[in-house]
C-alpha cells in the first residue's frame, strides 16, 4: 500500500475525488496547492510508515528538499507522477479521468526487481586531451590541478613555458575503453620527445637552418641531419632521432577530444569520453561532468544472455548478427569458438539502451531495465483501471517514451502549451497514456502484440530526438511487421511510430511542437483488437510472441486458411523453410546448425522434420546447407501448422547389403558411386563394403585373412 497524494494545481484541472477514492486508492484527498499551504498534507506523509507517491513533478525539487532534511527516513524513495501535463491541462480535460486514474495505479505498483551491477574506477583522474594545441593547453591548465593531464599535440603550436602537465607528440593510432580504464596508443612524429624536453631553448639556437621553433619540434623538411641539436641537448637527452615513429601506449581514466569529428566515432560514446567539440560552451559543460566522474561508481548491468539459444553462429558460419549491427556504443563483440558463434557484451560500454534484445529473434539477449513481465504489468493495470474507470466504454492507447532521456520533457512542454494557448494545442488525446521507459529502443514486436492482445488499443512509440538514428530503421521494421500481421489478418495497423528531429537542446521549436501535437491527436479513440487475452508475459521472447500470435491468429477477423499463409517481410523474425528435394541429400548438416531445434532428423529413418514455430529465420541453414538446397520463407502460417512437425524432405533408405539395417539413401549412395566411377581403390568387395553399415563394415574388415608373408 501506499500513500498517494493528489494536487489541482490551485484548481487548474477538475478532479474526480470520488472516482479516483474508488478506482485507485480510498485514501486520496485532492489537494489545491500541496506545494504551498496544503504543504502540511506532504509532511504528514513524510511521517508515514508507507511508501509516498506525490501527483506532481513540477515542484520536485521543493518536495525533494523537504524529504532530505525530514528527520524520519523515508520508507522508500518518492514517487512522482505527472497528471498535469499529461491530461488535466489537455483540450480533452473533462474526459481525462480513466486516464489520470491508470497514471496514478501505475506509480502505486511495487518498483522492479533491482539491477545487478557493475563498476568503473575512475579515482586515479587521469586524463588524455586531445585536439587543437591552443584548446588543449588552455584547458589543461585549468584541469591539472584537480587532474593528472596528458596532452597529445601533432601541431605546431607553442608549448607552455612551466610543465605544469605532461605533454606528448605523435599521432593518435587507436582508442577504446570506458571510464577508468581507456587504453590509448599514439605514434610518434618527432624526434624531439616533449615528455624530457625542459624548452631550456639549446636547441633553438644550435640548429643552423632554424628548423626549431617554440613549439619544441623539427621542421624535418628543413632540417639536414647536422645533429648539432642532439649535442645542444646534452644530457638532457630529450631528442632521440632513433625513436621517430616509435609507438607509445598508456592509460587514463577521462578522454577529452576537441577535435570537430570525434575520434571515436560509434553513435553512444562511452562513459568517461567526451567530445564537446570546439565550442567552448559545450567544452565547459564537458568538463563540468568529467570532473564530476572522478570516483568509484556502480552502473546497472542492463542486459542477460543465454548462449545456448543464440543464432550468432555454427559450424563456423555466421548466422544472426542483429545485436551487433544495432549497438550503437560497439559494446557486443562477435565470438567463435570450435565452430560455434555466440557474442560477448562488454558491461562498461552497455548503455542500457536494450536495442539488442528488440532485435534478437531468439531471445538470447533480454533487457532487464524493467523486464517483459513488469512491463506486462503495468500494460495490464493500465487497461483495467482505465476501463473500470470509464466502464468498460473506451480502451486506453499506451505511448512508449525515453522518459527522462527526453519524453518527459517533450511531454512536459506539449502539456504546458495546451494550457497557455488552448487554441493552437490540444496536449495529449484523453485516451492515450504515457508510459516512460529507460529507452524507446528496448520494446519489439513481442511486446507490442502481447499487449494489444491484452487490451490496449494502440500503441505509439515516441521517438523525441536524443536517440541514436541507427535506432530508429529497427524500431520502424518491427512496427512494420507488426501492422503486416495485424492488417493481414484482418485488424487494422494499432502500432505506430513518431519521429523528432534530433535535438541539441530541450525545447522543440513551435512549428514541430504543433505538428507533434497534431500526430498525437489523429489516434482517436478504438475499440480493443480481440477478446482479452489470458496468457502471461514471459521472460522468454519466443514464448510471448508465439501466444500473442497464437491470440490473434484465433479471432483472426479474416482467417487463415489450413493450406494458406502470409508472406512477410524478408527481415521477419517468424517463418518457415523451403527444401529442393531434388538438390537435398538429407546430409542433416542444417539439423546440426540450427538454433532453435527447427530442424529435426529421423533416428532411423531418412527424414527431415521441421516445426515452424521454433524457426527464428537466422539462415543459417542455408549458409550450412552444402546443396545449396534451402530457401527461407518468412510466413506467418495457422496455428496447427506451425505446432505441428512437417516433413520437408524424406528419402527412400538404402539398407545395409549384410544386416538390411538402413543407414544411408539411396539417393546419396547413387551420387557416391557416381563420384568413385572405376576408381579402383573401390572396385571388388571394396565397393561391397561401401554398401555396409559402419557396424558390418568393421566385422568385414577384420573377418579377412591376413595377407600372405613371403
Amino acid at each position: 500500500m501506499t500513500t498517494t497524494l493528489v494536487c489541482n494545481c490551485n484548481r487548474t484541472m477538475s478532479l474526480d475525488e470520488s472516482a479516483l477514492q474508488k478506482q485507485v486508492d480510498s485514501g486520496i484527498k485532492v489537494q489545491t496547492a500541496l506545494c504551498r499551504q496544503d504543504v502540511g498534507q506532504f509532511l504528514n506523509g513524510l511521517q508515514g510508515d508507507k511508501p509516498l507517491v506525490v501527483a506532481c513533478t513540477q515542484e520536485r525539487e521543493l518536495f525533494s528538499a523537504m524529504a532530505a532534511s525530514a528527520s524520519k527516513p523515508l520508507i522508500a524513495p518518492i514517487r512522482f507522477v505527472n497528471i498535469r501535463e499529461t491530461g488535466g491541462w489537455g483540450r480533452q480535460r473533462a474526459q481525462a479521468g480513466p486516464k489520470i486514474a491508470s497514471l496514478l495505479a501505475l506509480a502505486q505498483l511495487a518498483p522492479p526487481d533491482p539491477l545487478p551491477t557493475v563498476s568503473y574506477d575512475s579515482s586515479q583522474g587521469r586524463l588524455l586531451i586531445i585536439g587543437p594545441s591552443a584548446m588543449a593547453f588552455g584547458w589543461a591548465e585549468r584541469l591539472h590541478a584537480n587532474l593528472s593531464v596528458t596532452v597529445l599535440v601533432n601541431d605546431s603550436q607553442p608549448l607552455p613555458m612551466q610543465k605544469h602537465f605532461f605533454i606528448a607528440n605523435g599521432n593518435l593510432q587507436s582508442l577504446d575503453g570506458f571510464l577508468g580504464q581507456f587504453q590509448a596508443q599514439w605514434q610518434r612524429d618527432n624526434p624531439i620527445q616533449l615528455d624530457l624536453c625542459t624548452r631550456c631553448g639549446a636547441c633553438l639556437e644550435a640548429c643552423p637552418e632554424g628548423a626549431i621553433d617554440l613549439s619544441f619540434q623539427i621542421d624535418m623538411r628543413k632540417c639536414k641531419s647536422h645533429r648539432d641539436c642532439v649535442s645542444a641537448c646534452g644530457p638532457i637527452g630529450a631528442i632521440q632521432f632513433n625513436q621517430v615513429e616509435e609507438a607509445i601506449e598508456d592509460q587514463f581514466d577521462f578522454v577529452l577530444d576537441l577535435n570537430e569529428r570525434p575520434f571515436m566515432a560509434m553513435p553512444e560514446k562511452p562513459q568517461g569520453y567526451f567530445a564537446p567539440g570546439g565550442i567552448w560552451s559545450n567544452q565547459a559543460l564537458a568538463v563540468q561532468k568529467l570532473l564530476g566522474s572522478i570516483g568509484e561508481f556502480d552502473k546497472p548491468k542492463f542486459f542477460a544472455y543465454q548462449e545456448s539459444s543464440c543464432a550468432h553462429g555454427r559450424n563456423g558460419q555466421v548466422g544472426c548478427h542483429a545485436c551487433i549491427d544495432i549497438c550503437s556504443t560497439q559494446a557486443i563483440q562477435s565470438v567463435f569458438k570450435s565452430g560455434k558463434g555466440s557474442v560477448a557484451v562488454n558491461p562498461q560500454l552497455c548503455m542500457g539502451c536494450g536495442a539488442c534484445a528488440t532485435a534478437c529473434p531468439t531471445g538470447a539477449m533480454t533487457y532487464a531495465n524493467p523486464t517483459v513481465p513488469y512491463l506486462g504489468q503495468q500494460v495490464k493495470t493500465i487497461v483495467q483501471t482505465f476501463s473500470q474507470m470509464s466502464q468498460g466504454r473506451l480502451s486506453p492507447t499506451i505511448l512508449l517514451h525515453s522518459g527522462a532521456a527526453g519524453g518527459e520533457k517533450v511531454l512536459d512542454q506539449l502539456g504546458k502549451m495546451a494550457r497557455l494557448q488552448p487554441d493552437r494545442y490540444s496536449g495529449l488525446p484523453s485516451n492515450m497514456v504515457p508510459l516512460s521507459l529507460h529507452h524507446i529502443a528496448s520494446t519489439g514486436i513481442d511486446l507490442w502484440l502481447s499487449s494489444l492482445a491484452h487490451g490496449l488499443a494502440e500503441i505509439v512509440l515516441l521517438a523525441s530526438g536524443e536517440e541514436s538514428a541507427a535506432y530508429l530503421p529497427a524500431l520502424a521494421d518491427q512496427v512494420a511487421l507488426a501492422n503486416q500481421i495485424c492488417t493481414g489478418l484482418g485488424y487494422e495497423e494499432r502500432v505506430h511510430i513518431i519521429s523528432l528531429d534530433h535535438r541539441e537542446d530541450d525545447v522543440l521549436a513551435g512549428e514541430q511542437l504543433q505538428l507533434l501535437d497534431q500526430r498525437l491527436n489523429n489516434f482517436g479513440a478504438k475499440k480493443t483488437l480481440a477478446p482479452l487475452a489470458t496468457f502471461v508475459f514471459s521472460k522468454d521472447k519466443r514464448q510471448t510472441l508465439e501466444m500473442s500470435l497464437e491470440h490473434l491468429l484465433l479471432h483472426a477477423p479474416v482467417p487463415l486458411a489450413p493450406d494458406e499463409s502470409l508472406l512477410l517481410a524478408t527481415n521477419a523474425l517468424i517463418g518457415g523453410i523451403e527444401v529442393n528435394q531434388d538438390q537435398c541429400t538429407l546430409c542433416m548438416s542444417c539439423v546440426g546448425a540450427c538454433p532453435g531445434g527447427a530442424l529435426i532428423d529421423h533416428l532411423e529413418l531418412p527424414q527431415l522434420g521441421f516445426i515452424e514455430k521454433n524457426c527464428v529465420q537466422c539462415g543459417l541453414c542455408v549458409k550450412t546447407c552444402p546443396e545449396n538446397a534451402i530457401q527461407l520463407l518468412p510466413r506467418l502460417s495457422p496455428i496447427s501448422k506451425r505446432k505441428e512437425k512437417q516433413f520437408v524432405n524424406e528419402a527412400k533408405p538404402f539398407h545395409c547389403i549384410k544386416c538390411a539395417k538402413p543407414f544411408a539413401t539411396e539417393k546419396m549412395m547413387t551420387a557416391m558411386f557416381a563420384k568413385i566411377g572405376n576408381h579402383p581403390a573401390f572396385a571388388g568387395s571394396a565397393q561391397d563394403r561401401i554398401k555396409m553399415c559402419s557396424d558390418c563394415r568393421v566385422i568385414d574388415l577384420m573377418s579377412q585373412p591376413a595377407p600372405h608373408k613371403e
